[in-house]
């Protein structure tokens, strides 16, 4: 009877977790979308989406260049982390010694706790005078903030894909190895599809980081309101500009930073929509 009551007692305890997170979330989205609703409406949804100048003092707020930079810092993200992520953990899972393991292991799940700012000032001391003495230009840019993306979204890709690689059945591996396969093919044509799913859960939350980061994209982008025509050029995330502006904004200014978040978590909405989409093709 008190084993029932003690299970009962933390089915609820469980719910309200749920639902507090649940309404944590609602009260944001509430928000958020009040007082975005009230900037779109006196700026106008093309003219705050499409615009393509930034202007607060003349009252014109055009967040179009913020979007594409949003999209070319993540993009830029992508091409570098997710491949050296997948190739990283296949590694630490199918081929790496034990001894080395042990030491590359607790180096990557440190990488992951080493705070943006830390980061930033890496890229700002080293990734920033590379591309400066090596390609031109003042350093901070587009390129510059790519690669650190990409290296602060390696720990999270790392992780997750290592684990969905290990957690998928032997028998695809020994299968392959009975049919003939080398173990190198073993692993990429047996077990890495496999573990697809995980992986891409893997590459979603590191998008999802990338996305998201603030701090160090700030230290070494450029911050520069304009669609880059290369990469060398600086650039200003979403983020980036709600952070640089937030601190002195009032009246409609501070509404379109509001509204800025909001299209952010539209964009963030649609882009896990559609790697679910994706995933569930996958399955």
């Amino acid at each position: 009877m008190k084993i029932i009551n003690k299970e009962k007692v933390m089915q609820w305890v469980f719910l309200l977790a749920a639902c507090t997170s649940i309404l944590a979330v609602s009260l944001i989205c509430f928000f958020l979308f009040t007082n975005g609703y009230t900037a779109l409406k006196e700026i106008g949804l093309q003219d705050f989406v499409l615009g393509m100048s930034w202007r607060p003092k003349n009252e014109i707020f055009g967040i179009f260049p913020m979007i594409i930079g949003s999209i070319y810092v993540t993009a830029g993200a992508i091409l570098f982390g997710v491949p050296l992520g997948i190739f990283t953990a296949v590694y630490l899972a199918r081929f790496c010694p034990l001894n080395l393991y042990k030491i590359l292991k607790p180096a990557i799940d440190l990488l992951a706790g080493i705070p943006s700012i830390v980061y930033g000032f890496f890229g700002l001391m080293v990734i920033v005078p590379f591309i400066r003495d090596n390609l031109g230009g003042n350093g901070n840019s587009l390129l510059a903030a790519s690669i650190l993306l990409g290296i602060m979204i390696l720990p999270t890709i790392i992780s997750i894909s290592e684990s969905a690689i290990l957690a998928t059945d032997k028998t695809y591996y020994e299968g392959a190895l009975a049919l003939g396969a080398s173990h190198e093919r073993s692993v990429f044509f047996a077990v890495l599809p496999a573990a697809k799913s995980g992986i891409l859960a893997a590459i979603i939350l590191g998008v999802g980081r990338a996305i998201g980061e603030t701090m160090a994209v700030i230290m070494i982008a450029g911050n520069q309101p304009i669609i880059p025509n290369s990469i060398l050029q600086g650039v200003r995330t979403m983020t980036a500009n709600i952070v640089l502006e937030m601190g002195y904004a009032a009246d409609l200014h501070r509404l379109a930073l509001i509204a800025t978040a909001v299209v952010l978590f539209v964009f963030i909405l649609m882009i896990n929509l559609s790697f679910s989409m994706i995933k569930r093709r996958i399955r």
